[in-house]
């Protein structure tokens, strides 16, 4: 069964047997601890995904928001190597953050009954 590139291999191809219960458990790795304390969202994973994909896009502006100010907020409190080191934190997790909603976006569209087909 083809998956489109992005889609996370810890998710089951849509269709196959059990994918939605892959994906859930996926999506809730991508969410706080707390989300699993609700049993609507293992039931019903598509409300799981749009709160992971929200979750995660409001990471994203924040990793985005401490980056414009980091070195702002930091420079009486740490050295600039440290600066330049926390810097360096949000360059990494900004990209994999975005990874991240892109694939949980691809999950979604799959719980929400699109099928992929591969492009030549």
């Amino acid at each position: 069964m083809y998956v489109p590139p992005g889609w996370p291999p810890e998710v089951r191809p849509p269709g196959s047997q059990d994918w939605a219960i892959s994906a859930a458990s996926w999506l809730l790795d991508a969410v706080p601890p707390d989300y699993r304390a609700y049993d609507v969202l293992r039931r019903h994973p598509i409300a799981l995904a749009g709160m992971a994909r929200r979750h995660v896009r409001a990471s994203i502006e924040a990793a985005r928001d401490g980056y414009r100010g980091a070195a702002v907020d930091l420079k009486e409190h740490l050295p600039p190597h440290a600066i330049e080191a926390v810097l360096d934190v949000y360059r990494q997790e900004g990209p994999r953050l975005v990874r991240l909603a892109e694939s949980i976006e691809l999950v979604e569209r799959a719980l929400r009954g699109e099928h992929f087909v591969p492009r030549l």
